[in-house]
């Protein structure tokens, strides 16, 4: 999104349903448990947390997709921006998308092992590459797992070492600097008898150690938070939801500071999230 401006806006919501926790099973045919989804979302946020403006109220189209194939894991988004041509939105004629594309590669199925053992039902190696249209590229890459969580069922879990390729022309360009430790779940918590549901979704990102980064700008910081909790109405073919997000320091921008720009940044709080779905 300019999710530096979900790493800065939207946030990635996990729509498919959850996979069942049990141990890798890679045996005869290692496509038997693949499965894929595809989704348009209209996302509204109000009060975001971002670095460059103060006006933080703003709409955009999501194009959301994840699955799995063999030993791959996926998820991503393509956030398009002030998609209504608004004057008063937050990214009116600067940002025009957020591209967001996490895979990984399971470890238990390149080997041939299982690597389960106590929660941990799955290993991964794990990546997140971010991309903005105006200054961001950032990866991702370290080590993942499926975790069986009481009540939650399946949790994501990720630790990943940080390369800045882009950064808004920051003095940590080219270099590996930070680390983020992140999670993600989907749980159902209320079914109507039309088979409808409401689920529980969110992540939680955990970004830090950026050092190089701080110690060169003032108006940075070397960590940051985003913690999103959502409430969806699920259907077959269509979903509503309202989404609280948490940020401390959005995107290492240190909140109350100058940045580049001239603005101060508005980094920590509270945002919220509306978003009406259509899935294929």
């Amino acid at each position: 999104m300019a999710k530096f401006t979900k790493t800065l806006i939207a946030a990635g919501l996990m729509a498919a349903a959850a996979t069942p926790a049990f141990a890798a099973d890679y045996s005869g045919d290692i496509h038997k448990n693949d499965y894929k989804w595809f989704q348009f979302n209209i996302m509204h946020g109000e009060n975001n947390k971002l670095p460059f403006s103060n006006n933080a109220d703003n709409n955009y189209f999501e194009m959301e997709f994840g699955g799995r194939s063999g030993i791959f894991d996926l998820y991503g988004y393509i956030d398009v921006l002030d998609v209504f041509n608004e004057g008063k939105d937050n990214f009116h004629n600067k940002d025009n998308f957020f591209m967001k594309f996490a895979p990984r590669m399971s470890i238990d199925g390149l080997t041939g092992k299982d690597l389960s053992f106590g929660p941990v039902k799955e290993v991964y190696v794990a990546s997140v590459t971010n991309i903005a249209d105006q200054g961001l590229f950032e990866t991702y890459i370290g080590l993942g797992s499926d975790v069986e969580v009481p009540f939650m069922g399946k949790m994501g879990l990720n630790l990943m070492s940080r390369y800045v390729r882009e950064n808004y022309g920051a003095s940590n360009e080219g270099k590996w600097d930070g680390y983020m430790l992140t999670t993600n779940w989907f749980k159902p918590v209320y079914n109507f008898s039309n088979g409808s549901f409401i689920a529980y979704q969110g992540y939680l990102d955990y970004m830090f150690g950026a050092d190089e980064l701080e110690k060169t700008d003032a108006s940075r910081t070397s960590e940051s938070l985003q913690w999103f909790n959502g409430l969806y109405w699920h259907s077959d073919r269509f979903a509503l939801g309202y989404g609280l997000k948490v940020y401390n320091n959005m995107a290492f921008f240190k909140d109350g500071a100058q940045n580049f720009t001239g603005a101060t940044n508005n980094t920590s709080g509270v945002g919220h999230y509306f978003a009406a779905t259509y899935k294929f």
